[in-house]
């Protein structure tokens, strides 16, 4: 494939992304946008604002990420002057040490649900569009990904949940990050693929899974895709 046919695939994937974007933002006020600074959700976000400078976008501040990316962040945030919405646990991370230790090594699982899962539902709820940069290439959990579904959270209430970039690969998300001038987080530089709190990611494990440095390896999800079980 030539230079220019790449280009042109590439142009051609911008644009439904914004396609999909201006149909669900355009003049709505029930829409927020969940922003972990990598790399796609960074693209999406700088799509997004060109319908609404002002639509809100969610970061999980779990208390654990690395220095380099609440740097990013807050580079990012003020650079394109995004809404940001920090999305705090009910107890700090000292607090949490102190009742029940280091979770993050002990029980991972309910670590993430009380920094991750409970924060991110309680304030999705709010709104009737959940906008993500998921995608399918990321990970086994994620390959039948819809760009669009319906999500039930544990209240039962039900979001549109969008993933426009879910076709899209790797590839596709630096290219379109270099073409739109978008600079990433400095920790790709460092061998990084997948970044999530700093206790929980490594370098990746395997090479051909990004996600294989993400909790040791023990699970590849942290629950915040995952959807409540429907009520007995």
């Amino acid at each position: 494939m030539s230079t220019s046919e790449i280009q042109a695939l590439a142009s051609a994937k911008v644009d439904k992304v914004r396609a999909t974007l201006a149909q669900a933002i355009t003049g709505a006020q029930d829409v927020c946008l969940t922003c972990s600074f990598q790399a796609e959700d960074v693209l999406l976000t700088k799509l997004a604002i060109e319908f609404d400078p002002q639509i809100p976008i969610l970061f999980l501040d779990t208390g654990y990420h690395f220095a380099e990316t609440y740097s990013y962040r807050d580079k990012i945030a003020a650079d394109w002057g995004l809404n940001l919405i920090n999305l705090l646990p009910e107890k700090t991370v000292a607090e949490q040490e102190l009742e029940h230790g280091l979770l993050y090594r002990s029980a991972p699982d309910q670590c993430c649900k009380l920094r991750k899962v409970e924060p991110l539902f309680k304030a999705v709820a709010e709104y009737n569009v959940w906008l993500t940069g998921l995608r399918r290439e990321q990970a086994r959990s994620r390959a039948a990904l819809e760009e669009s579904a319906m999500f039930t959270l544990p209240g039962g209430k039900q979001v549109r949940k969008l993933a426009p970039l879910a076709e899209w690969t790797t590839r596709d998300v630096w290219y379109a990050c270099e073409q739109l001038s978008i600079p990433l987080l400095s920790l790709y530089e460092r061998g990084y693929s997948s970044i999530g709190c700093e206790p929980c990611t490594t370098i990746p494990l395997d090479p051909n899974d990004p996600r294989s440095g993400r909790w040791a390896g023990q699970k590849v999800e942290c629950g915040i895709h995952i959807e409540a079980a429907p009520a007995n």
